[in-house]
């Protein structure tokens, strides 16, 4: 039996206003927790469609939140996996040469019928609460379907 893992295609681009609700999403959800995040949202192509800089977010995290949704549309994965990877050690440091490869968690791939058309990068708080503001925003995709 193969091991083979399945491929996952390119989609169309995200359009402005998917965009939009997807980024609007994820701030409900940073503020529902009092953090102030970006939150960053690219199309399949790896265009940045929405940057989103919530009131006292710090400025450092405009361009994480661009990395993290990069490195997701570009390598069709969270980027939690890097970050697990590297933190295992050993031979996963390797990883460290891997250009756009964002280490960090709060990067998620967004897929509508099967097909990656875009990515939302969130940064601003601990990796983890990223993740959860980057999750949430990951859900409004179902909703544009």
């Amino acid at each position: 039996m193969s091991s083979v893992s399945r491929i996952i295609p390119y989609g169309p681009p995200l359009s402005l206003d998917v965009a939009r609700r997807i980024a609007a999403t994820a701030e409900v959800e940073a503020k529902a927790n009092g953090w102030p995040m970006v939150i960053a949202v690219m199309d399949s192509g790896a265009n940045l469609v929405v940057l989103h800089k919530m009131d006292q977010a710090q400025t450092g995290s405009i361009t994480i939140a661009q990395a993290k949704a990069e490195s997701a549309v570009r390598f069709k994965r969270p980027t939690k996996v890097f970050e697990e990877a590297l933190a295992a050690g050993g031979i996963n440091l390797r990883l460290l040469a891997t250009h756009g490869a964002s280490p960090l968690e709060g990067g998620l791939p967004l897929m509508l019928a099967g097909q990656l058309v875009g990515a939302i990068g969130v940064s601003g708080m601990q990796s983890t609460q990223d993740a959860q503001v980057a999750a949430a925003g990951a859900k409004a995709i179902a909703d544009t379907s």
